[in-house]
């Protein structure tokens, strides 16, 4: 009965690993990225939210973005609400860090918005909070 308690344990304990990670697993801190474009999706959902920015270069080619923010609650407390502070079609311009592996995949620290307004999306570099 304790070795099958004990294989629950470990099960279970393995899968909330694949389930979380930290910053430094997935995010290089000294690659810092900057992009504008249009929102065109948001998931609003735990453990983090995720939402894909269109950013079109000078050669009119358009590559669509990932970010990674806060948990949703974080980003009530940071000033956020759900279907309301980004839209698909808003512009957007975020700054965050570049994921390691993935070229259009990001960690979001802050988000401005078409009317200036800025808001916190995302833990500073390396701290330790996604």
């Amino acid at each position: 009965m304790k070795a099958l308690a004990l294989a629950a344990s470990i099960l279970l304990g393995t899968g909330a690993l694949f389930a979380h990670h930290s910053f430094a697993a997935e995010y290089d801190g000294t690659k810092p990225v900057t992009v504008t474009g249009t929102v065109a999706k948001v998931d609003w959902t735990n453990p983090h939210i995720h939402f894909y920015v269109d950013v079109t270069d000078e050669a009119g080619v358009v590559t669509q973005w990932k970010f990674e923010g806060y948990p949703p609650n974080m980003l009530v407390r940071q000033g956020w609400k759900r279907d309301v502070t980004m839209r698909p079609g808003d512009v957007v311009t975020v700054f965050g860090w570049r994921a390691r592996t993935d070229p259009n995949l990001g960690a979001s620290r802050e988000v401005t918005f078409a009317n200036g307004s800025k808001l916190a999306s995302g833990p500073p570099a390396g701290t330790g909070g996604q």
